[in-house]
């Protein structure tokens, strides 16, 4: 049975309305998956940047060679995943002063704003603040 003109008229032009209207959609979610990947694989950076400061900070002799060695490893760590970030490190010593024989940690909390505004995906905010806290054990009978 042949087609008529008529149904196939009809139809014309149906497609392209289809993707006009899904278009949006479809890149508004793409935008959601990336500034989800983004942002996860910027989490797991700022955990292991809070890892290494604790670790070196508690293999330091002195609180200010803590603070500095957490610095400098957080910083390091950050910018080998090529996460740019400007991080801000704190470090907690006040356990340094514990007597030797003793339990005492260091700990080590990092912050990192990742950018997401390039994402241009509505109701996204500009940037996420990203935190990760780590705790490290001092050798109890090591010289302090």
């Amino acid at each position: 049975m042949p087609i008529s003109p008529r149904t196939s008229d009809r139809d014309a032009g149906n497609a392209a309305l289809e993707l006009v209207v899904l278009a949006p959609v479809i890149l508004f979610l793409l935008g959601l998956v990336i500034a989800a990947g983004r942002t996860s694989i910027a989490q797991g950076s700022v955990d292991a940047a809070a890892r290494d400061a604790a670790r070196q900070a508690s293999i330091s002799l002195t609180p200010g060679a803590a603070l500095a060695a957490a610095q400098s490893s957080a910083r390091a760590a950050l910018s080998q995943d090529g996460l740019d970030c400007n991080p801000v490190v704190h470090v907690d010593t006040s356990q340094f002063g514990v007597q030797v024989g003793l339990p005492a940690t260091v700990t080590a909390t990092v912050w990192c704003r990742v950018p997401l505004s390039d994402l241009v995906v509505p109701g996204m905010p500009g940037s996420r603040l990203l935190k990760y806290q780590f705790t490290s054990p001092l050798d109890p009978f090591r010289e302090r």
